[in-house]
């Protein structure tokens, strides 16, 4: 896409000196964010380069909200790609735990295998066991009366 000062912007502004910003008006106008972006609109001095003074303010704004709806999506899209690294490594990182004690299980004669096991978890949690216990008790003595 060319931009040539003999074009006009989206605006009407046939001023020389916005070329580039009315090449990015002209292309946002027209729904091609690839190419305002391939003419300035993501460049760091945007401000200084792409907006023409001459133009509406009205004009100005829409490349300017152009410019922050794309950065906000382009930092949207780093944040997803860093969760998904994140959870990633975490998943992994599980993985390697829970295999750890198998391969030390494995490695292990069959004897101290069997001697060496933790011994098995209570099915409920002390402070669950200790409820079930108070509401049984309760249930026997109303049987009784």
């Amino acid at each position: 896409m060319s931009a040539s000062a003999s074009e006009p912007c989206a605006c009407g502004c046939i001023a020389g000196v916005g070329a580039r910003a009315h090449a990015i008006a002209r292309a946002l106008a027209g729904d091609d964010v690839d190419g305002a972006i391939a003419l300035g609109l993501l460049d760091p001095a945007f401000a200084e380069d792409c907006v023409c003074a001459a133009c509406a303010p009205e004009c100005a704004q829409r490349s300017r909200d152009a410019r922050q709806a794309r950065l906000r999506a382009l930092a949207a899209r780093e944040r997803y790609r860093e969760r998904e690294r994140r959870l990633q490594r975490r998943a992994e990182e599980r993985a390697a735990q829970r295999a750890a004690p198998a391969a030390v299980a494995q490695a292990m004669p069959a004897e101290t295998a069997t001697t060496a096991a933790p011994p098995p978890r209570p099915a409920l949690p002390s402070a669950a066991a200790a409820a079930l216990a108070r509401a049984k008790a309760k249930a026997a003595q109303r049987g009784n009366d």
